[in-house]
């Protein structure tokens, strides 16, 4: 299979100039025939590495997807992007699933998304034989192993597949795995010596924040009305809590809606569908919700509650900035989580599901008591080293305290963790600091430690200070947790060499208190600053657009594309093509409308007020006469309308758009030479002081005209003023 020229369609139809890390290589490995694992960080691209090698070879790519809103959702992103692809599920009609079966029938499709529940119905096997399959997508591959976090026992069956398709590649994907659960899917999947792709898990977009759980409920308002303008995730441990906190914020004037697995289908289904389509801004939701959601211009991820595992967590806060617009991540955190999911997993009756559920907990726990950069421990848990030991990103990165001596403190632990493991057995890190403070509680007087050295040795600090420095102690490598569940603390040999060689020990001061930290200011990652202005009058079209269409706004165009719309004002065909996420089809679909919404804030607007450093200069903004030949289908039309008696509101009705919009397809007309009257447009009174304005002021821009005529002539018959007197 030709895997030389894969640029062109991945310009041409995806919109992008250069692959992301690791996607060309995953793609030639397909088209060699060969079977692969993805591991990609979500908003890695993942989609596009089964996507785009099946628009190259013959025959039909099927795709095992486990959520029916992931299938809808890249399909409608297919589409619009020009390719055939559909999908097979519940959601859809008897009608239109035989309408979609007679499609596979003659070969229309190119992609096709299934559950795995469906390939094992009777029959569907054998209609895939007929349908000539050449390739196999696994979604979600981490679904398949026992040592996942969202293990589902279907798809253990798609080992199968390679019995009734064998030679075909299989390609798995999925953005969280182990190296466990790595080698799980391997085997279950029967994968053929697969190349392994394994990208980095950082995603730099993103901030990580933690932050100590008081009075939540204001919490999360304050936090909301913060971001209100922006779309975010709020996850919550219970369905009661997503139901609290999404009445909270609807009474505090928030579009906020409940996902939780105890509302009808039908209310998941509409709320989930709301939130996608920018309908509503902000989703309260069990973990129920959101694997597999494609929405990129999610600005943040709220845990109101303490997620179970650290792969939840991970997952879960992925779902924020996947178009890499910079995102935050937002923890609420107290030992009550701990207490609370400890009582749950008391009533687990498999010992080892509990322990395994436990050491989960505390790794959880010990991520959220993290006093180091936490970006650098999300990547050690996956088995990644971080390059730097400050992200810059992350809220124990940008606290700007000075490092403190704390060295007689950490002798003063280490040493009584020493005595007490010394004197009877290890313990656990509270029972220490009961130790180190002097208690004499019935725990510590029935082992004899009120006799040890070093009991009382640490009255002069709260229990938090030591347990704190304990945490840190544990984080630095100098004291160790059993992993069999009970949490015991022990010395390493780095603690004994410390102690020996009497090592400095430095840290930042130890909060007693909720605080947040002091923070600098740094330019996020992944911004792309703009014109506001324009963004948003480009935002608000685009919602227009997919309204009209039924579908997503980002499957219009992304935020990225839409922001750099915004620097580079394109006011032409070639500029337009030269955005990111701009391919043929959507050029063809949408470019017309756009450049003449640009076109008019120029004209509006000067650009310089808006352009920092780095901006790409507009296209001069003085119009010259269009030739009739350049004028788009979507002028023309507008024309044909206008010339069969119909006004501008009518035709903008008619057509779904604004009437701005309708005023500048005709200004077009007039500077074409194919309109050459006002009439049913501007009134004579109105044309010559317009006129006069012009005189006075010019053209460079309509804003000063706009002013000078009291603000009580519209931009769009100005323009069509402007055009009339300068053709």
């Amino acid at each position: 299979m030709d895997a030389t020229n894969l640029l062109a369609p991945l310009k041409s139809v995806f919109g992008y100039d250069a692959f992301r890390p690791l996607q060309k290589e995953i793609i030639e490995a397909t088209l060699d025939g060969r079977d692969a694992l993805a591991i990609l960080p979500t908003g890695g691209g993942k989609s596009l590495c089964y996507q785009l090698p099946a628009l190259q070879r013959e025959g039909l790519t099927v795709v095992v997807s486990p959520l029916i809103a992931l299938m809808k959702d890249q399909v409608d992103q297919l589409q619009a992007a020009g390719v055939a692809g559909t999908f097979l599920n519940s959601s859809i009609s008897g009608g239109e699933a035989r309408a979609r079966l007679s499609g596979l029938e003659r070969g229309e499709y190119k992609l096709l998304y299934v559950a795995p529940e469906r390939l094992f119905l009777p029959d569907f096997l054998e209609k895939l034989k007929r349908w000539k399959v050449t390739a196999l997508a696994i979604d979600e591959a981490h679904c398949i192993s026992e040592w996942g976090h969202d293990f589902r026992p279907e798809y253990r069956q798609l080992a199968t597949l390679r019995e009734h398709f064998p030679g075909i590649p299989v390609v798995a994907l999925t953005a969280t795995a182990t190296e466990r659960v790595q080698k799980d899917i391997v085997q279950q999947l029967q994968l053929k010596e697969p190349g392994q792709f394994v990208a980095s898990f950082n995603r730099p977009n993103l901030t990580y924040r933690v932050l100590a759980k008081q009075r939540p409920r204001r919490q999360v308002l304050d936090y909301v009305a913060a971001n209100r303008d922006v779309s975010g995730i709020i996850y919550c441990q219970s369905r009661r809590a997503v139901e609290d906190y999404a009445l909270a914020l609807q009474e505090a004037g928030h579009k906020a809606m409940p996902y939780h697995a105890g509302l009808s289908q039908s209310e998941r289904i509409a709320n989930q569908e709301a939130f996608i389509r920018d309908d509503v801004q902000v989703i309260c939701a069990t973990i129920a919700f959101g694997m597999g959601i494609n929405k990129p211009n999610v600005r943040y991820v709220l845990h109101a509650d303490l997620p179970k595992n650290i792969e939840s967590y991970y997952q879960e806060t992925g779902r924020a900035g996947r178009d890499g617009l910079p995102a935050e991540c937002l923890l609420l955190f107290s030992g009550g989580d701990i207490a609370k999911y400890s009582h749950f997993i008391d009533q687990v009756e498999d010992e080892q599901a509990a322990r395994i559920a436990r050491q989960q907990l505390r790794q959880m726990a010990d991520f959220a008591e993290y006093a180091d950069c936490r970006r650098g421990a999300l990547l050690r848990y996956f088995g990644e080293t971080s390059k730097e030991s400050n992200c810059g990103s992350c809220d124990n990165c940008l606290d700007d305290r000075e490092e403190v001596d704390v060295t007689v403190e950490c002798q003063k632990i280490l040493s009584c963790i020493f005595r007490i493991n010394q004197a009877s057995y290890p313990m656990g890190l509270n029972h220490s600091v009961d130790v180190l403070r002097g208690s004499e509680n019935l725990k510590v007087l029935g082992k004899g430690h009120q006799r040890l050295t070093t009991h009382g040795i640490g009255k002069d600090q709260p229990a938090e200070y030591w347990q704190g420095l304990g945490k840190q102690l544990i984080q630095r490598g100098y004291l160790k947790l059993s992993d069999d569940g009970y949490n015991t603390v022990e010395l390493t040999p780095e603690a004994g060499q410390a102690l020996k060689e009497r090592l400095k020990f430095r840290m930042k001061p130890i909060r007693t208190k909720a605080a947040t930290p002091a923070s600098r200011s740094k330019v996020k990652a992944g911004a792309i600053e703009c014109d506001e202005g324009l963004f948003e009058v480009l935002r608000k079209m685009r919602k227009e657009l997919a309204d009209a269409r039924g579908v997503p706004p980002y499957v219009i165009f992304g935020d990225v594309a839409l922001r750099q719309m915004a620097r580079r004002y394109p006011r032409d065909e070639s500029s337009f093509l030269a955005i990111p996420g701009v391919g043929q089809r959507k050029l063809d679909d949408y470019g017309g409308q756009f450049i003449e919404v640009i076109d008019e804030w120029l004209l509006e607007n000067d650009p310089r007020e808006f352009e920092p450093d780095g901006f790409l200069d507009p296209a001069p903004r003085i119009r010259k006469p269009k030739d009739p030949d350049e004028l788009n289908g979507t002028s023309l039309a507008t024309l044909q309308l206008f010339r069969a008696g119909k006004g501008i509101e009518a035709i903008a009705a008619e057509r779904g758009l604004n009437t701005t919009t309708i005023e500048t397809h005709l200004a077009n007309c007039i500077e074409a030479g194919k309109l050459t009257s006002l009439d049913g447009l501007v009134e004579d009174g109105e044309y010559r002081r317009i006129c006069d304005a012009v005189a006075e002021h010019g053209t460079a821009a309509l804003r000063p005209i706009y002013e000078a005529l009291g603000e009580q002539v519209s931009f769009g018959k100005i323009r069509l003023a402007v055009a009339m007197q300068q053709r």
